[in-house]
């Protein structure tokens, strides 16, 4: 139930034929349509806690994810275990496929205290895909100290440069908030800084690769909401690029987001209150940074 590969991925009709055989996967439809995905970060939870799978406040929000008629599939943005061993990912295995959606994962820092773990169990940590003419990026910035650089920044290049022209919309996923090195984002506080080099190419070499193309482009990091020193989520936007955090721990602020896609690819972002009421927060436009 969890993520695999981009060649899984990219073989949709395989899912149809799963779907018929017993396969308890939901169908990520091939055709452009109105669908909607979640997206949660530091999903293990609370700091300290023995727990293992999904933070159980998240879980009980399962149903309201599954009572989108459109919901397709969602992505973790890293953080996923607090420890990897085979038994919390077992537990996060058994948790997915209780919700029952196609679930990628964008890997964390503490998600790769194990790397030959988890690529053992899901493969590659950064890949891509199109889903409805929109297009996929998971990226791992755990292998180069917060950089994408080397094999893997030859690899966003050209997953960018062959797609952008025949796709809507692009959603890029990790874990670490890479844009907080620019002076506008000074006071945002992530829950780590765990692993970051001196300096990171994200606004050197990786903003560059989305700015001004005539896509929407729509990042996503999942390293915030953990503890009291760091923020719960945060929202941005300029030209043709917008920044989500949002995360989960530490009880109040929790929360996850909800991406809606309409028939015209227009998109919407709703932040979703894990305690109390789901729209407690409002609406995530209104924290957009001056």
């Amino acid at each position: 139930m969890n993520q695999n590969p981009k060649l899984l991925v990219l073989t949709i009709f395989l899912f149809i034929i799963f779907l018929n055989t017993g396969c308890k996967k939901k169908n990520i439809k091939e055709e452009n349509t109105t669908y909607s995905f979640f997206v949660a970060g530091h999903t293990y939870g609370t700091p300290g806690s023995t727990d293992l799978g999904l933070y159980k406040d998240f879980k009980e929000k399962f149903p309201y994810i599954l009572s989108f008629s459109n919901m397709q599939l969602g992505v973790l943005t890293g953080d996923i275990v607090k420890a990897p061993s085979i038994e919390s990912w077992d537990a996060v295995d058994e948790d997915i496929e209780d919700l029952g959606l196609y679930t990628f994962f964008a890997v964390g820092n503490h998600d790769m205290y194990d790397r030959n773990l988890f690529e053992s169990r899901y493969g590659p940590t950064y890949y891509d895909t199109i889903i409805n003419t929109d297009l996929f990026i998971i990226l791992d910035p755990n292998i180069d100290r917060w950089n994408i650089s080397g094999e893997q920044l030859s690899f966003l290049e050209q997953s960018v440069n062959s797609n952008s022209t025949a796709v809507d919309n692009i959603f890029v996923f990790f874990h670490q908030l890479l844009w907080i090195e620019n002076p506008k984002y000074k006071n945002v506080k992530p829950n780590s800084l765990e692993g970051k080099a001196d300096t990171i190419n994200f606004w050197s070499e990786v903003e560059p690769i989305f700015n001004n193309l005539n896509n929407s482009v729509f990042m996503f990091a999942g390293d915030v909401g953990a503890a009291y020193w760091s923020d719960d989520f945060m929202y941005d936007c300029y030209d043709n690029i917008t920044f989500i955090a949002s995360g989960m721990g530490e009880g109040i602020g929790d929360n996850f987001i909800i991406v809606s896609v309409d028939e015209y690819k227009n998109v919407t972002n709703k932040l979703i209150a894990l305690q109390g009421d789901i729209n407690s927060l409002g609406n995530i436009e209104d924290y957009v940074l001056p």
